[in-house]
């Protein structure tokens, strides 16, 4: 009697263990829920792209500067940048109004 009913227990707990994990495995498996995971990989795929695109910034700053050291650059590249060659030839010409010719350096890469 009591091994009956032990096994009777026994399988009644094993098809509810199946039944749960069946329809868990189902729920999973719906197009919502398909489309929340994909989405969710879709996200961490790109934090972990956003961080290695900073990792790779910050190492190209450390070698530029190790490379300004090396070379001897040590100043700030925007410290005191030379007037723009557009903008000192219109001065030029501004102030040279009775000159009726401009002078230019065709040779100049623009």
């Amino acid at each position: 009697m009591f091994r009956r009913t032990f096994w009777f227990s026994a399988g009644a707990a094993a098809g509810v263990w199946a039944t749960t994990k069946v329809n868990r495995k189902l729920k999973q498996l719906t197009p919502e829920s398909l489309a929340a995971q994909a989405a969710n990989k879709a996200i961490e795929t790109g934090h972990r792209l956003k961080d290695f695109a900073l990792e790779i910034r910050d190492g190209m700053a450390e070698r530029e500067a190790e490379l300004g050291e090396a070379l001897g650059l040590r100043d700030h590249p925007d410290a005191e940048l030379p007037p723009s060659r557009r903008f000192a030839v219109i001065e030029n010409h501004s102030s040279n109004k009775n000159h009726t010719k401009t002078q230019y350096n065709w040779n100049e890469d623009h």
